[in-house]
């Protein structure tokens, strides 16, 4: 069983930085692209940023300059440095992997977890 645990959530001010880990765990030969997606109430699940194996990433224009993704390949986990932060970043964080076990490749999602920016 694969898994992705998401933690580091919680409540901050506007201004603030907060920082997300997910760490992948299970059956797993390699992790391919690892990203972050958010969920605001009453809004669609939007990227927030992505990076390959070998370190590329990609931001959504709204926290480029503000957030930066990064990842440990040896512990299977993905961080997401978050900086200035504003209320409208106020969402779940889901992460989100391609993960290659024995027998497949898929895409795996965490179970969330809130962020909160007060103003």
């Amino acid at each position: 069983q694969v898994q992705l645990v998401e933690s580091g959530g919680g409540l901050v001010q506007a201004g603030g930085s907060q920082t997300l880990s997910c760490a992948a765990s299970g059956s797993i030969s390699g992790i391919n692209t690892m990203g972050w997606y958010r969920q605001a109430p009453g809004k669609q699940r939007e990227l927030v940023a992505t990076i390959t194996r070998g370190g590329t990433t990609n931001y959504a224009d709204s926290v480029k300059g503000r957030f930066t993704i990064s990842r440990d390949n040896a512990k299977n986990t993905v961080y997401l440095q978050m900086s200035s932060l504003k209320p409208e970043d106020t969402a779940v964080y889901y992460c989100n992997a391609d993960i290659l076990t024995t027998s497949y490749l898929k895409n795996y999602w965490g179970q969330g977890t809130q962020v909160t920016v007060s103003s």
